[in-house]
């Protein structure tokens, strides 16, 4: 007999007699309600109640048939009995922290493991403090460690909630104390915990010299020390937080402390285990250890229909940022904030950089290909594109409100398109070329104001295109190749926001389409991948997907091939990205 149905039966049965009040011989008793079960369960399942009814000899205590209960809430000690008798309770994110506490209260370990299961599943932005402080104060390891990962993951968005303020002194120290908080720079910190300071100043000053050793000086701007450390008025306030400033201002100008050895303990002599000289540890503040979120790179993020990879161009290095089998190759992406969109056809999901792994958003009503995106202020624009059923070009605009999670249609553009492009810059959405029904391909750019919800025509390209690389480069519209009546280009312009001019830019060196331009943080413009007309191992003559990455060289302008094949980019749609390497495998 399968164990699990052994297990089901004695469940059921245990179920039924609790039911039916059947050898039932305690009750616990609870303000005016009273719950009947028998003192072998209860004392099976708690140390607690083994105590309560049972004494060291192992003999049933009389007194032990009625139990008072106080300060337990009836409704939730009823929801634990049921669980010890069926194995089954309904955990809500409103109910879940009580019978934690009650769990904890009565040593009911298997109610106990439930809820922190619970707990660790349901981490999120709204409970991750009071999870980690309900783990501290229930003396659980697990969940308050689980929890203050999450934290430190997300520290600069935790931070600003006002329940961050909150935290008692050991609460927050436990939190800025390690290397795997998640911050770019240690000014992140410094601000928190005066933030936190500030709040409740009579009280916390006095904590101020203990959170120092937590704040990793030697990482802040010497500028920003001076400007912002030296000059805060809580710290002038304090004369030995003014003995430590001084030792960090030594350690800027070249002079650190001297290591002195340590004092061996009485009845140590050189030459016992563990009492070779050992030097001391410079003090907390005085750490350089860089945190985990320091490693930040400005990538170029692949999305291809198995893997997202971010490639470092400067280290020619490619890390796995999250697996992506579900993706077909037909899908547009778009940086929003610090998260990565995907659209494919009219499925929504975005890249969690933390977790490397992709969340399922609402989809699109209308399902499209060859539409394009673009952003302003928390709103998503799905635009034009080609019906999949009718296979006729659209004019309409899917908005998908990144705070509402909801989609709805807002303005038409002015005339029906696909393999168009379109950028973002200044909360304004671009639409660039592509074509209409008669496959003719247009030169016109329209500009979206959402505020207005109106379309505005602008000054055209010098070249009609299609299927086409565009990005903001530098505060310019740049667009390059695609493809029109006269076949594929190589030819590239650049467009000035202030005079509605377009200009001619730097030929690209092949005539190609669905060329990827990306700009990355760090001021660079490269272009990745794209079709062109190459001569085939059958030595026809036809189109061919090309993997290769250049970069736009603004000193000499001109294009530089930097890898001839990057396998990574067949079929990806591309985008800058600033990473953490350290929190990806390196391929």
């Amino acid at each position: 007999l399968d164990p699990r149905c052994e297990l089901t039966l004695l469940q059921d049965g245990l179920k039924e007699l609790l039911n039916e009040n059947k050898f039932v011989d305690c009750t616990l008793k609870i303000g005016d309600r009273c719950f009947p079960c028998h003192r072998l369960i209860m004392a099976a399942c708690s140390p607690y109640f083994r105590e309560l009814f049972f004494s060291e000899d192992g003999k049933e205590k009389e007194s032990s048939k009625e139990v008072v209960l106080d300060d337990v809430d009836p409704n939730i000690m009823d929801m634990i009995i049921q669980y010890l008798y069926s194995a089954e309770i309904d955990l809500t994110d409103d109910n879940v922290q009580e019978i934690f506490a009650v769990a904890n209260r009565f040593q009911i370990p298997s109610v106990f493991t439930v809820c922190v299961n619970y707990l660790q599943k349901k981490l999120s932005l709204s409970n991750c403090l009071a999870v980690f402080r309900l783990g501290l104060v229930l003396g659980v390891p697990r969940l308050a460690i689980a929890a203050r990962d999450f934290i430190a993951d997300r520290f600069e968005t935790v931070a600003a909630e006002e329940e961050f303020l909150q935290l008692a002194p050991h609460e927050l120290l436990a939190l800025i104390g390690g290397d795997t908080l998640n911050v770019e720079k240690e000014e992140v910190v410094f601000e928190s915990v005066m933030k936190w300071v500030r709040s409740d100043k009579a009280k916390r000053a006095k904590n101020l010299g203990e959170a120092f050793e937590c704040i990793r000086f030697r990482l802040l701007p010497e500028k920003y020390f001076r400007e912002k450390v030296e000059t805060d008025d809580i710290i002038k306030a304090d004369p030995e937080l003014l003995k430590k400033l001084q030792v960090i201002k030594d350690v800027f100008g070249g002079k650190l402390p001297e290591k002195k050895p340590k004092e061996k303990k009485e009845g140590e002599v050189n030459g016992e285990a563990g009492a070779e000289e050992e030097e001391e540890l410079l003090p907390g503040y005085l750490n350089d250890n860089r945190r985990l979120g320091m490693y930040g790179r400005d990538l170029i993020l692949m999305i291809n229909d198995t893997a997202a990879v971010a490639y470092d161009v400067a280290e020619n290095e490619c890390f796995l940022a999250a697996m992506a089998e579900q993706l077909p190759k037909n899908h547009v992406s778009l940086l929003l904030w610090n998260l990565f969109v995907i659209l494919k056809l009219f499925y929504l999901i975005q890249l969690d950089s933390i977790a490397a792994d992709w969340r399922a958003m609402p989809p699109m009503p209308s399902p499209r290909c060859l539409f394009s995106m673009g952003e302003c202020a928390n709103l998503l624009f799905a635009i034009a594109g080609k019906d999949l059923q009718t296979n006729e070009s659209l004019d309409s605009v899917m908005c998908y409100d990144t705070e509402k999670m909801k989609w709805h249609e807002t303005k038409k553009l002015p005339l029906r398109i696909h393999g168009h492009s379109v950028v973002s810059h200044n909360n304004l959405v671009y639409c660039i070329g592509g074509k209409t029904d008669d496959n003719k391909a247009i030169n016109k750019m329209f500009v979206y104001n959402h505020k207005q919800s109106e379309w505005r025509e602008l000054a055209a390209m010098k070249t009609p295109r299609a299927m086409f690389g565009a990005i903001v480069h530098k505060g310019k519209i740049i667009v390059t190749g695609g493809v029109n009546e006269e076949g594929l280009t190589a030819l590239s312009e650049v467009y000035d926001f202030g005079t509605n001019k377009w200009d001619t830019f730097t030929e690209f060196p092949q005539e190609r389409s669905s060329v990827n331009l990306v700009s990355t943080l760090g001021g660079n413009l490269f272009a990745i991948g794209g079709f062109a007309i190459v001569e085939l191992e059958d030595k026809n003559i036809g189109p061919s997907e090309i993997t290769d990455v250049w970069q736009y060289e603004e000193d000499k302008k001109t294009w530089s091939g930097m890898l001839r094949e990057m396998r990574y980019a067949s079929g990806s749609s591309c985008v800058g990205m600033r990473l953490n390497a350290a929190r990806m495998p390196k391929l």
